[in-house]
């Protein structure tokens, strides 16, 4: 029965001040896009800057609130080359058809 409390402490995670902080990053990454949404900034830009802050707030709650931070490495780098395939294709199987109704819309 010791053996197991020992190995419920070693996965603990972060504290619960480190927790707080981290959701309020996230909240103010949220209300940043919120107000990026509104501004009149060219489309490629605003974009850009969209999903740079969305890949911080994956990174974020991926590393705390799944607890990756405390994984080994070998899970986190089986983790980063399946990420990078299904981000292709979704460029694969969803920029075409961007392009293709960008072409449909009336100028």
């Amino acid at each position: 029965m010791n053996t197991l409390a020992h190995g419920e402490e070693s996965h603990a995670g972060a504290s619960v001040g480190t927790n707080i902080g981290i959701w309020v990053g996230l909240v103010a990454i949220t209300f940043l896009e919120v107000f990026l949404a509104y501004m009149q900034l060219p489309p490629g830009l605003m974009l850009s800057i969209l999903v740079i802050l969305s890949v911080v707030k994956a990174a974020l709650i991926m590393s705390f609130f799944m607890h990756l931070k405390y994984e080994k490495v070998s899970l986190v780098l089986f983790l980063i080359p399946a990420t990078i395939f299904c981000l292709c294709m979704m460029f694969i199987f969803f920029f075409p058809e961007a392009l293709r109704l960008l072409e449909m819309r009336p100028h």
